[in-house]
């Protein structure tokens, strides 16, 4: 599919990837291999449901989004991004292991250096990453990523001050013990307005994992800064706040602070959900909803073709979602409870597939494409940030 040019400017032992011969649409991110690409569909095939809101001004049922420009281009495997007080963006490479500082005035790209111990594969490598909530005094930045063993946490000290290539500190772990794989390395991290550590980890295709609250895998950890359990998790000295995720791959609260998560589905549907602590979001025993009591329903649903979601970032009233294989930004208005309205997809096909989307401000949002993660068809320029505009 061409594209138009765009201007520049997660204690267990380690689990191995097991390789199951099922068939599964959704491979990690909704394709068949590492290799295919899949077109998306163009049906629709989302769906929302839920009962108005009990506050809160419900968001137009329909929204826009405007590509207000190019911030920089040319990077490799994208994948976590965290927006830097003092302005400029820091960006995770997924397969090189490095995090590159990109400023957002001139696109201009400076290494900061490299993460030691990240072994790239598939879907795992350096995946996300976050700001400490004192970085403003610590300068501590967060990064979650593969090694040879397992998936892991680690904290480092940013120093622009030092040289390029050498401004990241020595990695401090704060947890490890996270099951790895091929796929299904979950790798999203984000600060709560709590404070506290949230992560979304996969099930690296062992299924019965999402079920198991003593496994760190397919669930969403709640950490202290410091990577211990945080004091409220529901299951006492537990990391872990909700569980039966399959491959959590987006977290972002909303004014109202409630917690909302991206997941990727297999044959039939992908999941936005609302993350209650404690609860059951079913995976293996449902996909999509299941219409029980036993399990927490998403409140909105898409076929795999059309989504394959990773990061999901709150703006101007919506979840805005990433597509990967759907190739396109889905917005999903909220009210007070749930999903308010259908939801309504974006920038279908035009750059590609879409990984990381984060909120800027008011109604900007930066958006991370995802053609270069060996899945993808890299045209000149990519892969590239994105500043939007939404309503």
């Amino acid at each position: 599919m061409h594209r138009p040019a765009v201007r520049p400017a997660w204690a267990v032992a380690a689990c191995a990837a097991l390789l199951l011969t099922t068939g599964c649409s959704s491979g990690g991110d909704g394709q068949p291999s590492e290799a295919t690409k899949t077109p998306a569909s163009r049906t629709p095939g989302a769906t929302a449901s839920g009962p108005a809101g009990k506050s809160g001004a419900v968001p137009p049922a329909k929204g826009s989004v405007s590509v207000v420009r190019t911030v920089t281009e040319g990077l490799k495997s994208p994948w976590g991004l965290a927006p830097l007080s003092e302005g400029g963006l820091l960006v995770s490479s997924r397969d090189e292991g490095t995090i590159t500082r990109v400023d957002t005035e001139t696109g201009k790209k400076t290494e900061l250096g490299s993460v030691p111990g990240v072994a790239p594969a598939g879907e795992g490598g350096l995946l996300g990453i976050a700001l400490s909530p004192d970085y403003a005094s610590d300068h501590l930045v967060y990064a979650y990523f593969t090694t040879e063993s397992d998936n892991r946490i680690a904290r480092m000290l940013y120093d622009e001050k030092k040289p390029a290539g050498e401004q990241l500190g020595a990695p401090d772990t704060v947890f490890k013990g996270i099951p790895k794989g091929t796929n299904h390395n979950g790798g999203r991290i984000a600060f709560g307005p709590d404070d506290l550590l949230y992560v979304g980890t996969g099930e690296t295709y062992h299924t019965e994992l999402a079920q198991d609250r003593k496994s760190p895998g397919g669930k969403i950890l709640r950490l202290t800064p410091d990577g211990q359990p945080a004091p409220g998790n529901p299951f006492g000295d537990s990391p872990v706040y909700s569980y039966g995720h399959r491959n959590v791959q987006g977290l972002a609260w909303d004014e109202d602070k409630r917690l909302w998560a991206s997941e990727f589905g297999q044959d039939t549907w992908d999941e936005l959900n609302n993350i209650v602590a404690g609860d059951n979001y079913g995976w293996p025993d449902a996909e999509g909803r299941s219409g029980g009591s036993e399990y927490h329903d998403p409140i909105a649903q898409w076929r795999t073709g059309d989504a394959s979601p990773s990061g999901i970032a709150y703006a101007k009233g919506s979840i805005w979602m990433a597509g990967l294989r759907g190739e396109r930004l889905w917005r999903v208005p909220l009210d007070g409870t749930e999903a308010a309205h259908d939801p309504q997809a974006f920038l279908e096909g035009k750059y590609g597939r879409l990984r990381t989307v984060v909120a800027a401000g008011g109604d900007k949002l930066w958006l991370v494409t995802s053609e270069t993660d060996t899945r993808g068809t890299p045209e000149k320029g990519d892969d590239r940030i994105l500043e939007l505009k939404v309503s």
